[in-house]
């Protein structure tokens, strides 16, 4: 049995980079085990396969190379954005059901914006000095300290003053992994306020090993929580945030996140995070 896969950067900043996720269409007649070594062959961090749903538009699984997961931010971009260039979306306000409820989708052109859900804040537990050393930073150079936040997913946000201590972080991807198996985070997402171009609100840096990503060139899923806490707790009082990623890699991947917040009542009542997605390549996966 043959299945094609789409090969789709999501979050492409300008022309190129972002962040490639695998789309499979069709996969209504795939099962879980068969998804999951359909990601494992394709090797990318996460892979969307698409399928009818009676309770959006589409049915979109996420799996990386280990497991599934609820919820995959450049997957969606990706696959939308694909599915808008096959002209398979029929209005620019779609929908996506997964395994944990349905998302609202808007999609203009190569452009995919998914909607997540209102921040909920957690503290860590004591282990403020544990995320350091697992950054292999000083508390002199934090400036917005470790907190958990969830839009959909959870993940461990941590500012740090400047690009170059961005750049030069050193991560042990060991107790990263361990930490985020305590606190059930899907990683750690790193950030300063001095960004590579102009007119960006932060550069980031995603840590996420216990999905087998060592580190990730575009996470929308972690990008609204960012604009979360920096709307919320470093006092960014806009509805819009631009967020670059991928530019720190060893490898440069340059991605480029857009947020947008509905405010409430001063409160975050949801946000949609999107980019553009670019389709780069087709692969066949034989899983017999």
């Amino acid at each position: 049995m043959k299945v094609d896969v789409a090969i789709v950067n999501a979050f492409v900043d300008g022309d190129y980079g972002g962040n490639p996720a695998g789309v499979v269409l069709n996969a209504d007649a795939l099962t879980s085990t068969q998804k999951l070594k359909i990601a494992r062959q394709v090797g990318l961090s996460e892979t969307a396969f698409v399928s009818a749903s009676n309770a959006a538009d589409f049915k979109l699984d996420f799996y990386t190379p280990q497991k599934q997961i609820a919820h995959c931010g450049h997957a969606t971009i990706a696959t939308f954005s694909y599915l808008s260039q096959l002209g398979m979306i029929p209005r620019p306000n779609t929908s996506k059901e997964t395994v944990d409820g349905t998302r609202s989708i808007r999609v203009d052109g190569n452009f995919a914006y998914m909607e997540q859900l209102a921040p909920i804040y957690r503290p860590l537990e004591g282990d403020d000095d544990r995320v350091l050393e697992s950054l292999d930073i000083s508390p002199e150079v934090i400036i917005s300290t470790p907190i958990i936040v969830n839009t959909g997913n959870a993940f461990l946000l941590a500012g740090v003053k400047d690009l170059a201590t961005l750049n030069n972080l050193t991560p042990n991807q060991s107790l990263i992994e361990e930490l985020s198996e305590k606190y059930d985070l899907i990683g750690y997402y790193i950030f300063t306020l001095e960004t590579n171009l102009a007119g960006r609100d932060a550069a980031t840096r995603m840590f996420a090993p216990r999905y087998g990503i060592n580190e990730e060139s575009a996470t929308g899923m972690a990008a609204g929580p960012l604009a979360c806490l920096l709307f919320d707790r470093l006092d960014f009082k806009q509805t819009e945030f631009i967020i670059e990623q991928g530019y720190s890699m060893p490898s440069p991947s340059p991605s480029c996140i857009d947020v947008t917040l509905s405010i409430e009542n001063s409160a975050i009542k949801s946000l949609m995070a999107g980019g553009i997605g670019i389709a780069s390549r087709q692969m066949v996966i034989d899983i017999g």
